[in-house]
């Protein structure tokens, strides 16, 4: 007889998340002067005027970029394994992949890509930066991060970002896999990793000693992994889980890992809504493409886009809207959150009553999925504000 017991639905295991476009941050009982709100964070050993990041992308940061957005209080963080660390005329490369039409860029840019990685170069573009008098970030993929930790050590940098499209802690492998934990323990640096979206793997990489966690996988404006990979959390619901496992964290040993929201941010809004979500910083790309003085010159395309096995990335056209100093600071000329983020952050950490990020990280959350569509029916019709993105 054949037994009428219903075997578990998978369906029964699936849960809905939320983007930042579907949730809305609420006003509590009391407001603040926007001039009182600290917006710093305590990155491992240094404390960060801004919970801003520049992305790891040949498009975002260079050199000169991170010097310059390290003045306005951004820690710009430069990818070893990118133009910068191959070529010696780095800004030449740049202009084949901004001048390639859309037909031919992925080719292109597998062919640039192809070329080795120079540990001299790796050390005199730390050296660029350190020069300036900012702080220094570099991001290597794992494979990497062990043989070059000691050269970026030497050079000067401070931190060192781990990333790959998805990280664990158990790499299944026929190759050596990074040791995250023995990497800590004998650095000088400050270690962050990524990218993760659960509470599960985010409690794993604390226990091993990083100072920080980068959350989201595949909402970059120029990442297409969720298309070929199927592979992502929305970024809300992401921050939230992982957000929850530093708080156990920190419960349980009393060190504070930041949690940095990596990727689907656009505009200003979008950080005070990851901040919100329990967010201690973000990491962001295309924001910063748009300015002036970008490496990309209007053009910004995903870390992933060169592989020569399966490209995760594409080249877009972001276009200019103004100088750094614009972008992070203001004054704004634009209504579209394009524009001054730092005075948006503290803006509405003012209006929701919150005077710094911890309690940023305690106002109400609300799923809200018109709160981008409700009465904005002639700014979307003409283009205008929130109709511009």
């Amino acid at each position: 007889m054949i037994s009428t017991d219903k075997t578990p639905s998978r369906s029964n295991n699936l849960r809905r998340s939320y983007g930042f476009d579907e949730i809305s941050l609420t006003p509590g009982l009391q407001t603040v002067d926007p001039s009182l709100c600290d917006v710093s964070f305590q990155l491992g050993p240094h404390k960060l005027s801004t919970p801003i990041l520049a992305s790891a992308m040949d498009s975002v940061v260079s050199p000169q970029a991170a010097a310059k957005m390290g003045k306005e209080g951004v820690l710009g963080v430069l990818n070893l394994q990118g133009l910068w660390t191959r070529y010696e005329d780095a800004e030449n490369k740049l202009q084949e992949i901004i001048s390639a039409p859309d037909s031919d860029f992925v080719t292109l840019m597998q062919k640039l890509y192809s070329q080795p990685v120079r540990d001299d170069l790796i050390q005199r573009r730390i050296a660029e930066i350190k020069n300036s008098g900012v702080l220094v970030g570099v991001s290597s993929v794992p494979q990497d991060a062990e043989r070059l930790e000691s050269l970026i050590s030497e050079a000067g940098a401070d931190y060192l970002f781990v990333q790959s499209t998805v990280t664990s802690t158990k790499h299944i492998s026929q190759q050596p896999s990074l040791d995250l934990e023995k990497l800590c323990k004998k650095s000088k640096l400050s270690i962050l990793v990524g990218n993760c979206v659960s509470y599960e793997v985010a409690l794993q990489l604390m226990e091993t000693g990083v100072d920080g966690v980068l959350v989201g996988i595949g909402p970059g404006a120029a990442c297409t992994s969720r298309g070929v990979l199927g592979v992502g959390v929305p970024m809300a619901t992401a921050i939230m889980d992982c957000s929850e496992a530093r708080d156990y964290f920190e419960s349980k040993t009393g060190k504070k890992v930041a949690i940095i929201a990596d990727g689907g941010i656009v505009v200003s809004g979008d950080i005070c809504k990851s901040l919100a979500s329990g967010a201690d910083a973000v990491m962001i790309g295309s924001p910063f493409a748009r300015a002036n003085e970008a490496p990309g010159k209007g053009f910004h395309w995903g870390m992933a886009t060169p592989s020569p096995v399966l490209p995760r990335g594409t080249r877009i056209k972001v276009g200019s809207v103004g100088t750094y100093k614009e972008i992070i600071n203001g004054p704004a000329r634009l209504d579209n959150g394009f524009h001054n983020m730092i005075g948006a952050i503290k803006t509405s950490m003012g209006t929701l009553g919150a005077q710094n990020i911890r309690e940023m990280q305690q106002v109400e959350v609300l799923i809200a999925p018109s709160i981008l569509t409700e009465g904005k029916v002639y700014q979307q019709a003409q283009k205008l504000g929130m109709g511009s993105r």
